[in-house]
């Protein structure tokens, strides 16, 4: 790979003068043509190791941008969510195009925090390539590791950019080792640090033997030939770094050669090392600052002709409406219609703006087409076809929307006014729609509940959250008809953050409160009840009188009402009216306000008057019954258990198993995966699991995750106290 034609674009984009402020509007309002000149690269590493930061370097190399923006101060291109400049970190997933030799290369900057995963594994799903970011001061965490291999799964292609080259702790040989031992074995520099002064001041590149100089300026990095001395501490590196590609080659002559000391084509050596880049059994190494600019022309290169086109990946698999498979597509603009929404936001002035990856055809101004989104009705995104069409297509820049009259297969672009149109959904052509297979959505476990402040708040709420529940398939939205309660679903903390600061931008006023556990009641033991509504108001009676005994079934049992009345001491067409008073009052509670279960009443006895009883009298008889029979009896609660799955490493088995049995918890089994991780399955109160999903992450270090499934009801402990 060479970085002599992206050098000479920088430089003419801007050179030492500074950028051209054209050149962003530009560069964003080109719609590409062939699908063989654009590049989808998700940026991928945990919150802090500077992928940010990187774009805005990339930007100003590339002449877009004029001054790098900074995160303290809210001014960075990708991060201009009002929620990320709250939280000084990515929050949302976003777009930042680049025209680097006349390629179209559309970065994907994903939020690196745990909470917001949903957002990286759409920017996933829209890139072809992914290039993990990696800082030289604070190296890798277990859940980059864990991506690395979720993206491997995918078939994902990658590389490794190590950021933060300036800081005074950076460490790049130990970043690198970490690379190597996290990642494996293909992963090799590419280039590797020249230092001036104890200083990072230049690339050298192991297959060129050239040296890119960005002492003087990123805007102008010179290149030279590596000194004697800069070629022997770089031999070993260059050493492995000609063998791994060898090994890669389709060409078995090349070891050979090699090793009988001949000098290869550093030509052939880059074909070959382009290939298995892109075909993601190689991963080159890179160092960045993007303080200095240090690199920034080498990752451009890279970026351009390292990675796959979109031609070169294959498509998600799709269904027509009727679920069956529909076969032939490919990556065609001139082929049948098939985008995806990746991501939803809410413009004041638009309305809602749909970030779209385009896999077939291309979608063009004043078109009609099919929105459909299937398979997240659990989450509360119901099942839904409609027919809308394109008023205007945008190639976004940040906060920026420019103008462009179609995007064809694999770039990507923002729709505004698609009314219907949520995160997950596909867009097709309205006379042949179709259905992309959703990605794998994480499950939210963190309950938030939340109250407005006031009644004329109410309907604000119901509407602001259903807007920002259609850009985020992570936050479920439950009414528990129950508890009464709106609870909001979220990943962790910092996603309930977001999504509460996102109301009260909305301007709905509103406040958390405790979130109370669905707790049912039952009877302890046999006890008899009974009940008498007499009352006399104005010349109209209302007479009903009924004994009823109540015993407990076994859990599940369900409601049984038994009539073992004799001789019509309760006329026929009352008993119905009865059971029904005894259901609502089981519906109420009989104790501390939750429902009534597994249960058997039986009516043994009552009277009736001629002219003044009656349904509502008998209705009220049932149910004044039932609660003196509570009073009567002992009343035991029951709480909600849910057998539990959770994925720890090997080194937090211990801890995370001690953890379990503080929170009330019985182990079922353990299962060793193999591959240093254990699935621990248990058996949890769900008044123990309401912050798990945080208390989890810090226990593991962020790495652990559970999933969760109702299992049965069980008595609470005497001490319990409920919310």
């Amino acid at each position: 790979m060479s970085v002599k034609s992206t050098r000479e674009s920088a430089r003419a984009a801007g050179g030492r003068n500074g950028p051209d402020p054209k050149r962003a509007d530009q560069a964003a309002g080109i719609a590409a043509q062939d699908p063989a000149r654009i590049r989808n690269v998700a940026l991928v590493g945990h919150s802090g190791a500077g992928k940010t930061m990187l774009i805005e370097a990339l930007l100003a190399a590339n002449g877009m941008i004029t001054r790098k923006g900074s995160i303290a101060d809210g001014s960075t291109v990708s991060d201009s969510d009002a929620a990320a400049v709250h939280q000084q970190r990515s929050v949302t997933l976003s777009l930042v195009p680049l025209m680097v030799d006349d390629f179209k290369v559309n970065l994907l900057d994903t939020p690196g925090y745990p909470d917001f995963i949903g957002e990286l594994r759409a920017g996933l799903r829209a890139s072809d390539a992914a290039l993990f970011v990696v800082s030289a001061v604070d190296g890798i965490d277990a859940t980059t590791t864990a991506l690395w291999g979720e993206c491997g799964h995918m078939r994902l292609p990658r590389a490794v950019v190590i950021t933060r080259m300036d800081h005074p702790r950076a460490n790049y040989d130990a970043a690198l080792a970490a690379c190597q031992k996290a990642f494996g074995d293909g992963v090799l520099p590419l280039y590797v640090p020249v230092r001036t002064a104890g200083e990072p001041t230049g690339l050298l590149g192991l297959l060129s033997k050239e040296v890119t100089d960005y002492s003087s300026g990123d805007a102008s990095p010179e290149v030279r030939a590596a000194a004697p001395d800069e070629l022997a501490d770089a031999g070993s590196a260059r050493g492995a770094l000609i063998e791994g590609i060898i090994a890669e080659s389709e060409d078995e002559t090349l070891m050979d050669r090699y090793l009988e000391g001949e000098d290869i084509d550093p030509a052939v050596l880059a074909a070959d090392l382009e290939t298995a880049v892109a075909r993601g059994s190689f991963f080159p190494v890179l160092s960045t600052s993007a303080v200095t600019g240090l690199g920034t022309a080498e990752l451009l290169d890279l970026l351009v002709r390292g990675f796959p086109a979109p031609l070169d990946r294959s498509l998600p698999a799709m269904t027509d409406l009727a679920g069956e498979p529909a076969g032939g597509l490919d990556c065609d603009p001139s082929g049948p219609l098939a985008a995806e929404v990746v991501r939803t936001s809410n413009d004041p002035f638009l309305g809602r703006i749909c970030l779209v990856r385009v896999f077939s055809g291309t979608l063009r101004e004043d078109s009609p087409v099919h929105v459909g989104g299937h398979g997240l009705a659990d989450r509360g995104h119901q099942d839904h076809d409609t027919d809308e069409r394109v008023t205007h297509i945008y190639s976004p820049l940040g906060a920026s929307l420019r103008p462009v009259p179609y995007c064809v297969a694999g770039d990507m672009c923002a729709l505004a006014k698609l009314g219907s149109a949520e995160t997950g959904d596909t867009i097709s052509a309205r006379e042949s729609p179709l259905l992309l297979e959703t990605w794998e959505m994480p499950e939210p476990l963190l309950p938030v509940a939340v109250e407005a402040d006031s009644r004329s708040d109410e309907d604000a709420l119901a509407r602001s959250l259903g807007r920002i529940a259609a850009g985020d398939p992570t936050l479920r939205v439950d009414r528990n008809t129950e508890t009464h309660q709106l609870v909001l679903w979220c990943m962790g903390e910092a996603h309930a953050e977001v999504v509460l600061d996102r109301l009260r931008e909305q301007g709905v006023k509103l406040h958390t409160v405790e979130v109370v556990t669905p707790l049912r009641e039952t009877f302890a033991a046999a006890v008899s009840g009974h009940g008498r509504h007499v009352k006399q108001s104005g010349g109209h009676g209302q007479y009903a009188v009924c004994d009823i005994d109540v015993e407990p079934l076994e859990r599940g049992g369900g409601f049984e009402f038994v009539d073992k009345t004799v001789g019509g001491v309760i006329p026929g067409t009352f008993i119905p009216s009865i059971e029904k008073g005894v259901r609502a009052q089981m519906e109420r509670g009989v104790s501390a306000g939750f429902p009534v279960v597994d249960l058997r009443v039986t009516l043994v006895g009552g009277k009736a008057h001629s002219v003044d009883s009656s349904d509502a009298a008998f209705q009220a008889a049932g149910a004044l019954a039932l609660r003196e029979a509570a009073a009567a009896g002992k009343v035991q609660l029951l709480e909600p258990v849910s057998s539990v799955s959770i994925t720890v490493s090997d080194d937090h088995v211990g801890p995370v198993m001690s953890d379990l049995s503080g929170r009330r918890g019985r182990l079922t089994g353990t299962t060793s995966s193999g591959e240093g991780l254990t699935e621990i399955s248990a058996e949890v109160p769900d008044q123990e699991l309401l912050r798990y999903a945080v208390e989890l992450r810090a226990l593991t270090a962020g790495t652990g995750r559970f999933r969760r499934q109702y299992l049965r009801h069980d008595p609470v402990p005497l001490n319990y106290s409920p919310s």
